[in-house]
């Protein structure tokens, strides 16, 4: 008897699409989209309009930031959480990472880097910032084919405006050993979508709807990862498969990876369309406000609870 191939996440060409116009492919890849969000919640995405340069500089640029003193980095700060600063947690001690608000907009990178390098960097502002524009644009695109294929695309407007971004910079210390080490719990994440991108260090695990845990590989230095989080789950009213994921790490060199989030704004209330709720899909959230739910799911309860969006707004 043959035994199954291990699981690998789909592999999508982004290139040659245009958020404007319509290209000739895009029909195609909308439905390769589509398929790999219903079945694994995730695909990696092969998006070259991301320069060779600027994906080098993005990691030149984080390890000058990781390399700053503690104190500094400390200084990072937000008044949302897991928003600044984040190390120091016994439970994770590889893992460490910063947060910058609106990293697509410019003066909003420079407030934050101003305050990390009081006579200011440039180089690491532009880059930051270039990177974040960039990957805004493939966030946009997905978003846009995810609407079309639920037929929902007059929601279009209303749904691009009612998020805002985040771009989460992360290392992980190499446990230096050859056995595997916890990089990052298993989680699914909260917001809408995410977009992954890593040095040549491996260790995200993405776990398949049968429990499977997948290790991903990127094909090319020119790949993401796009996945969906449970804010884009009980918009769709279930249709959408939130993963669970996680980070392992052996061996001696540290990962660097960077995730830009589109999050849902405070006050925007998540309620799936009237069009996705029928007899054969019934209701499966109810309405609720991003910004709350992150108030139960980081406390002590909802962080234990798997399934914290349930327990908080499902029906």
């Amino acid at each position: 008897m043959g035994t199954e191939a291990t699981p690998k996440l789909p592999i999508i060409d982004f290139n040659n699409l245009n958020l404007e116009a319509k290209s000739p492919n895009w029909e195609l890849v909308k439905s390769q989209v589509y398929k790999a969000l219903v079945e694994y919640g995730c695909f990696e995405a092969v998006f070259d309009k991301v320069p060779l340069d600027l994906r080098k500089a993005i990691f030149a640029s984080l390890q000058e930031l990781f390399y700053l003193p503690l104190e500094t980095k400390l200084l990072n700060v937000s008044k949302k959480p897991y928003h600044g600063y984040v190390g120091q947690y016994p439970m994770i001690p590889l893992f460490e990472s910063m947060g910058i608000d609106d990293a697509n907009i410019l003066e909003k990178v420079d407030s934050m880097t101003n305050n990390l390098w009081p006579d200011g960097n440039q180089n690491f502002s532009k880059t930051i910032h270039s990177f974040s524009e960039e990957l805004t644009e493939l966030d946009q695109i997905i978003r846009k084919m995810i609407l079309e294929s639920l037929g929902v695309e007059k929601y279009l407007e209303e749904h691009m405006n009612s998020t805002n971004y985040l771009l989460r910079v992360m290392k992980y210390k190499g446990p230096q050993t050859s056995d595997t080490k916890l990089g990052l719990s298993t989680h699914s994440d909260k917001n809408v979508v995410t977009i992954l991108y890593q040095n040549q260090v491996e260790g995200l695990e993405v776990m398949t709807k049968d429990g499977q845990w997948i290790s991903y590989k990127p094909s090319s230095s020119g790949s993401f990862v796009a996945m969906i989080g449970d804010s884009i789950h009980a918009w769709s009213n279930g249709r959408l498969h939130s993963p669970f994921h996680r980070v392992m790490m052996s061996g001696n060199e540290a990962r660097y990876s960077t995730g830009l989030f589109s999050i849902p704004k405070g006050g925007y209330i998540i309620k799936a369309p009237e069009e996705l709720v029928d007899e054969e899909h019934p209701l499966l959230f109810r309405p609720y406000d991003h910004v709350e739910f992150l108030k139960y799911y980081y406390t002590e309860k909802g962080q234990r609870d798997q399934f914290a969006m349930r327990t908080y707004c499902g029906v």
